[in-house]
């Protein structure tokens, strides 16, 4: 194993993953950094964990548009409740804009 470290949204994170894993692994927090910076300057997300949920969720409506979900739900049905969840949230953290 070794050690890697890797920084998201500012904040550095030692991760450990086999030689093979490496590449992947990196180009991963590379991937999530940008989707967290994306959205924190948007701003209307504030904090590091509510950025965190907010890049979570866009990545599973990406994976789920692109791929069939098992179960014989359509991709398009998940795409359409993942897209509901992120109104929900958007509007649940509107008022926090207002105290920063």
């Amino acid at each position: 194993m070794e050690n890697l470290s890797v920084s998201i949204l500012g904040r550095e994170y030692r991760l450990a993953c086999t030689p093979d894993e490496k590449e992947a692994l990196l180009k991963s927090a590379q991937l999530v950094d940008s989707k967290m910076q994306t959205i924190r300057e948007a701003g209307k997300v504030m904090g590091a964990d509510r950025i965190a949920v907010m890049a979570a969720l866009q990545f599973a409506h990406e994976l789920l548009a692109a791929a069939k979900v098992g179960d014989g739900v359509e991709a398009g049905e998940v795409s359409r409740r993942v897209r509901a969840m992120l109104q929900v949230c958007d509007e649940a953290l509107l008022p926090q804009e207002k105290l920063f």
